[in-house]
Order: C-alpha cells, then sequence, then structure tokens
C-alpha cells in the first residue's frame, strides 16, 4: 500500500471550501484557553466541514502563531467569531435554530454513541475550559448533554480530543444520511 501524496488528495483551496456549503454543526469554545487545543479544533473542524467556530470568553482568536501552529492554516478556512460571553454566543445560535448541546459529564446526560442527528436540524456542540469544564450556568442553559464514555484512570479527555470524536460522531452520521 502507497502513501497518498498532497496532491493526490485533491484538497479545495480556501476560497473553494469557504464556498462549498456546510455540515450544520457550529462548534462553541467556552474559554478554552490553550491555543494549540483551539488550532486543533479549527483543523479538526475544516476536516469535517464545519460550518463556524464560536470563541468565548478567555478563548484566544486568530491571527496567533500558537493557533496557527496546529491549525496550519484552517484558522482562514472555518469561519469564526467571538464573543465575550458564551451566553451570548448561544443565544445567537438559537437565534438561527441551533440545538445546543454541551459536551461534558453530567447527571442525566447522553451517552455520544446513543445520540442521533436528525436530518435538518442544526447542532451546536459546546466545549469546555480544560480543566474545569463547560460553565455550570451553560450547561444548565444547554438543551442537552453529550458525554463520551470512558473507562481509564483519568476523569476527561483532552478538549479538542473530545470535541473531534463528538464531531466525527455527528459528521458520520450526517454523511451516511446524505
Amino acid at each position: 500500500m502507497k502513501k497518498k501524496t498532497i496532491w493526490d488528495l485533491n484538497r479545495d483551496t480556501v476560497e473553494q471550501y469557504k464556498a462549498k456549503a456546510k455540515n450544520p454543526i457550529a462548534v462553541v469554545l467556552d474559554n478554552v484557553r490553550s491555543l494549540n487545543n483551539i488550532g486543533s479544533i479549527f483543523r479538526t473542524s475544516d476536516g469535517f466541514g464545519i460550518a463556524k467556530i464560536c470563541l468565548c470568553g478567555i478563548t484566544a482568536t486568530p491571527p496567533s502563531p500558537e493557533i496557527h501552529k496546529t491549525a496550519l492554516g484552517a484558522e482562514d478556512s472555518v469561519e469564526w467569531e467571538y464573543f465575550d460571553t458564551t451566553d451570548k454566543a448561544l443565544i445567537a445560535l438559537r437565534a438561527e435554530g441551533y440545538m445546543i448541546c454541551c459536551l461534558e459529564q453530567a447527571v442525566d446526560s447522553v451517552a455520544l454513541q446513543d445520540f442521533k442527528v436528525e436530518l435538518g436540524k442544526k447542532y451546536a456542540i459546546v466545549a469546555g475550559h480544560e480543566v474545569n469544564g463547560v460553565d455550570q450556568a451553560i450547561v444548565d442553559s444547554s438543551d442537552i448533554c453529550i458525554e463520551i464514555p470512558q473507562v481509564g484512570t483519568k476523569h476527561s479527555l483532552n478538549v479538542s480530543v473530545s470535541t473531534g470524536i463528538a464531531l466525527w460522531h455527528l459528521f458520520q452520521q450526517m454523511i451516511s444520511e446524505k
């Protein structure tokens, strides 16, 4: 088996990508502090054709060399917007018809593998601070909490990893329904 080259992948230019229809998914970063995590989430969002990213609170914004180091240019292809508070982002997303899905360990959460997308619906995945997670007030205002089951000794996954897993779950359901 031979690895594909960058030319074999036949990827879109930034302009072509921006002109394409996106999956009806938004990512909301609630006070994510690591610029490497932010960049990684940009890159993952580009890969899954996510509609937009909402950067909230202390979450840094492009341009940033540290974000670029892991985003590798996805900060230029994925639409993003900054909000000084996460609740303002959720108000804007609800007005656009998004269902607010908090990615958090919570009482009565739904296991990720049991979460089913409905075609025609929009979903906003809220991911939180690396140590404190999603703020409780944001958890309280969410439509649903989605939890990734784990069996190890650590209580959580890295925010960029958990966001990627959740995005893949939604993405694979959306492409299988097309």
